[in-house]
């Protein structure tokens, strides 16, 4: 069984593209990719706003599962040039979980969907529903 999860702030977002900015399966929810582009659409240039816009998406998603940030228990996360910018993202990440932290993967990429994407994250989320 799959839920989607569609908070109403990404409802154009969704209209846009036709995926789910989240998917129940069970007690999981599996997160779409999320960059660091703002709510305009533009894409900031430094990477710790890029960093926050993408987090501000998750917990938008979250919020909207009625969970928090220390539900995530794996993350992976996309860098266009992961020397330069692991320190700002480990901060951002650390500024929203909490410990215990997730299992986390980084990971150097070519490129990102999104000109000027510098970074992007996919979160599974451990997220039972609720009982009646």
């Amino acid at each position: 069984m799959r839920d989607l999860v569609s908070p109403d702030s990404l409802r154009e977002a969704v209209a846009a593209t036709g995926f789910s900015p989240a998917v129940r399966a069970g007690d999981f929810l599996f997160l779409t990719g999320a960059t660091g582009s703002a709510p305009d659409g533009s894409m900031p240039d430094g990477i710790s706003e890029q960093c926050q816009n993408a987090l501000r998406k998750v917990v938008e998603i979250l919020t909207a599962t009625g969970v928090g940030p220390e539900a995530v228990v794996e993350l992976t996360s996309y860098h266009t040039d992961i020397d330069a910018d692991f320190e700002a993202v480990d901060a951002n990440l650390r500024a929203i979980l909490k410990e215990p932290l997730p299992a986390w993967t980084a990971v150097e990429v070519a490129g990102l969907r999104g000109p000027g994407a510098r970074i992007e994250f996919r979160i599974v989320v451990h997220a039972p529903p609720e009982s009646p």
